[in-house]
């Protein structure tokens, strides 16, 4: 194993038949399998390669969107 190389965690996604099951049925189970796991998100985030700038400007939109919610906690405005 190469130095510096950072290895991310794995999990594997196991999908069994259940009794008289379709491949479709199975196809639906595993997709929201995928979902669940955040899987899904995190393929699509890593399809391109994102600057670190462009993360940070990410991370901040996402940390103000949810002060914004929290400051709200359900009150409307008037």
């Amino acid at each position: 194993m190469p130095d510096g190389l950072l290895f991310a965690e794995v999990s594997l996604i196991k999908v069994r038949p259940r009794g008289n099951e379709s491949i479709q049925q199975m196809l639906k189970r595993f997709k929201r399998l995928c979902q669940r796991e955040g899987l899904t998100r995190d393929i699509k985030r890593h399809s391109y390669y994102e600057k670190p700038s462009e993360r940070r400007r990410r991370q901040l939109r996402k940390q103000v969107r949810k002060i914004e919610k929290e400051g709200t906690n359900g009150r409307t405005a008037s």
